[in-house]
């Protein structure tokens, strides 16, 4: 019976600590209370207990008068993780559902999902595409250009053999050394040509010819996904610290948001959050804060920030001629 006892605390100290990671604001006494229906001296025997044991729980500062403790670092998040067919299996009965605001709620727990089991994004959402296609539950519908296989399984080959590539790319013939390729809408390979010190993106679907030579190349340290991590998405520029301010409105969105590699989250006092991370990408950074409507303020840097007023202007100014 000792030994039950000790199990069942066991296990309701792991379903408190997955609440606290649930939860933006982490959890209170009262909370402990309602959720084991524990008297005040047990859920303050289980919170001490939990406090011991985890000492990465942090008491979060908020407006209520009752104490708040949870993960705001996100300390959880690797004992927690939902197959691929589990997420599929909720993407499905959504897909059934016929009222609009169940379907956000669903995908709106399906984001939170994702965010918490998926150690490669890509990994996890590839699996869930397939599954979700091979059950003739879902098509793909993505703002994309047609690759030619070949031409990427050459290139694949040169990548891992560190082989030359010919390739007639914009109606011009190059001699291109491949060192990676980064995909999203579109798929660009990373190279360099001739005498050039830095890589150059080059759009895979207008490669039109590809030749795979025996000459060698070497790369020497570099590395692809550092290389991607420098900018906010494909194109790369001067990199620069940008700082966002989201609304409290969006709160749990961007807490669950990967704006970039380099990001750093601070909930503010007021409910608002502010997000700051160091990339380059100009253009796809402007596009992204769109995205987020009127619910993002671009703090810094000025140039940038310049730089999103007049595309906005520009932008309304075609709209209301």
């Amino acid at each position: 019976m000792e030994d039950k006892l000790r199990y069942s605390r066991v296990s309701d100290i792991l379903s408190l600590l997955i609440l606290m990671q649930s939860k933006v604001l982490g959890i209170t006494l009262t909370d402990i209370q309602n959720e084991l229906n524990v008297s005040r001296r047990t859920a303050e025997r289980l919170r001490d207990a939990i406090l011991c044991i985890f000492p990465q729980v942090d008491e979060i500062d908020t407006d209520d008068r009752e104490k708040h403790w949870g993960f705001t670092s996100g300390y959880l998040n690797k004992f927690i993780s939902f197959a691929p067919d589990e997420i599929a299996t909720l993407e499905s009965i959504k897909e059934t559902l016929k009222y609009k605001d169940k379907k956000q709620t669903i995908e709106t727990i399906i984001t939170k999902l994702k965010a918490i089991s998926r150690k490669n994004i890509t990994n996890v959402e590839d699996a869930i595409e397939m599954i979700l296609k091979t059950e003739g539950v879902a098509v793909s519908q993505k703002p994309n250009y047609k690759v030619n296989l070949e031409t990427l399984e050459t290139i694949k080959t040169a990548i891992k053999e560190n082989r030359k590539i010919k390739v007639l790319y914009r109606d011009k013939n190059k001699t291109l050394a491949p060192y990676g390729i980064i995909y999203g809408s579109n798929m660009h390979l990373i190279a360099m040509e001739g005498n050039s010190e830095h890589p150059y993106n080059y759009l895979i679907h207008k490669i039109n010819k590809i030749e795979l030579t025996r000459e060698t190349f070497d790369k020497g340290d570099f590395d692809i996904k550092e290389y991607a991590n420098r900018s906010f998405g494909v194109y790369q520029n001067e990199p620069m610290k940008v700082e966002l301010l989201f609304d409290k409105r969006v709160q749990e969105d961007v807490l669950n948001h990967n704006f970039h590699p380099t990001q750093k989250i601070k909930q503010n006092s007021d409910g608002t959050i502010t997000v700051t991370f160091k990339a380059s990408g100009t253009h796809e950074i402007i596009w992204h804060l769109f995205k987020w409507s009127d619910n993002v303020k671009l703090i810094s840097p000025k140039k940038l920030k310049d730089e999103y007023i007049d595309w906005l202007t520009r932008s309304l100014n075609k709209q209301i001629r």
